[in-house]
């Protein structure tokens, strides 16, 4: 299995970007995706997950600007990110999910993580 992260950048704060993760070489369909996020000196953690439903959780940091979506058809997963902030600085991985989001717990089999997209979100 294979994750390729692309669509990060720099912006200032206020901004927009658009993430894509394409999975391949694993089915795409049935499972939950996530995105997380790793800081400066910090843990990579959760921020979204969609379900195979298409139901979407957040990190409350991030509720109301950011949107998680899929096309099963293209085994992607994106990630919009409006009225970005300095804090949003991290590198961007999708994969699926396993973790602690807010009071939920996931458990999924972690698929090699990919390289990540870099989002750099200026003052």
């Amino acid at each position: 299995a294979q994750l390729v992260e692309s669509g990060g950048g720099l912006v200032q704060a206020g901004g927009s970007l658009r993430l894509s993760c394409v999975v391949s070489g694993t089915i795409f369909s049935s499972h939950a995706m996530a995105w997380y996020r790793q800081g400066p000196g910090r843990e990579r953690d959760l921020v979204a997950v969609i379900r195979d439903s298409g139901n979407a959780s957040y990190e409350d940091s991030v509720k109301g600007r950011f949107t998680i979506s899929r096309d099963d058809a293209k085994s992607t997963v994106y990630l919009q990110m409006s009225n970005l902030k300095p804090e949003d600085t991290a590198i961007y991985y999708c994969n699926r999910p396993r973790g602690r989001l807010g009071s939920m717990r996931f458990a999924a089999e972690i698929i090699p993580w990919g390289q990540g997209t870099q989002v750099t979100v200026s003052s």
